[in-house]
């Protein structure tokens, strides 16, 4: 099946039981559009039925026990045997979505057929399908000229279009987001021009913030999450030298960004998103499991003082 096909299987399962997953489900122009923290309350389950809509069902998403500072906060976990597909072709929020006065970053398997981003050039995942399932971060429902702008660019019916919608300061729009630490290490390494194609299997993980009071303090937060407490294992066939010289550059601790909460960055230069090193982006720790040598290489740390200023605003 097409990557988007893999999803709307997923999706069809959650709509099967929207109501115990506090989901709305809606037709818009013709399209299918599964509220999950916009006007309906979500929660745990929703976030990480997302997450696997977002990655095409290609990935397994959970919540287990961890703690920041001594007080006990889970973290979101993801896990692959497809890293590139499901981070890269379908999860990656790559597609900026604006219509009017409505914004939402696009994400999930829909960016496939889309294919007008760059990253298609150097990974696989570029696909015609009979179906698009998307993943919407934004605060609004899209209204029908959102649906009519994505059926034009994706050349399918209205009626073929499934849609996801979460804000990020939702509970389900939360974990979807923190989902995203695997993500974050690929990435880094494609900037990088690391080869993913020796990429076999990757596992990742990241603390699960506290609700925030607005959006932006929550976008604050699921960066924090990610840049000083994401944790990563990524198995592969490459060289251990290539590794050794390229490793202290993946993780968030090689930007000169490093070090304090998201928040203060996202101040420091005016609001202004991309004024950031885009080298922060990318998980606190990573290790690389070489299969073709036995050998393992970590690089980075997690930063327990700057979550617990950021998540509970201690010193």
């Amino acid at each position: 099946m097409t990557l988007n096909e893999r999803a709307l299987a997923v999706a069809e399962a959650v709509i099967s039981t929207a109501g115990a997953l506090r989901i709305g489900v809606h037709e818009i122009a013709g399209a299918r559009v599964l509220d999950c923290g916009v006007r309906t309350p979500g929660g745990l389950q929703a976030g990480l039925a997302l997450a696997r809509v977002c990655m095409a069902g290609y990935a397994d998403v959970s919540l287990i026990p961890g703690a920041v500072g001594g007080t006990p906060c889970p973290s979101v976990q993801v896990a692959t045997d497809h890293p590139v597909m499901s981070c890269m072709a379908a999860q990656y929020a790559g597609w900026q979505i604006t219509v009017g006065k409505f914004f939402a970053m696009g994400s999930g398997p829909m960016r496939a057929i889309y294919g007008k981003e760059a990253l298609y050039d150097h990974i696989p995942g570029r696909e015609r399908a009979p179906v698009a399932v998307g993943v919407l971060e934004t605060r609004k429902l899209p209204d029908e000229s959102v649906i009519a702008y994505l059926s034009e660019h994706l050349q399918l019916a209205a009626t073929q279009i499934t849609l996801l919608v979460a804000p990020a300061s939702s509970l389900a729009g939360t974990i979807q987001v923190v989902a995203r630490s695997l993500e974050t290490a690929l990435h880094k390494l494609h900037e990088l021009r690391f080869d993913l194609s020796q990429v076999v299997a990757g596992f990742g993980a990241a603390p699960l913030l506290p609700p925030a009071a607005d959006e932006m303090e929550s976008i604050g937060r699921t960066n924090d999450a990610i840049l000083y407490g994401g944790r990563v294992n990524i198995w592969l066939r490459g060289d251990d030298a290539q590794l050794a010289q390229i490793g202290p550059r993946v993780p968030s601790t090689a930007s000169a960004d490093h070090g304090e909460p998201f928040a203060r960055i996202f101040e420091r230069y005016g609001r202004d998103f991309y004024k950031i090193d885009p080298m922060l982006f990318s998980p606190a720790q990573i290790v690389f499991h070489n299969l073709a040598t036995g050998k393992s290489h970590a690089f980075g740390r997690i930063e327990h003082d700057v979550l617990k200023r950021s998540f509970f605003g201690q010193s």
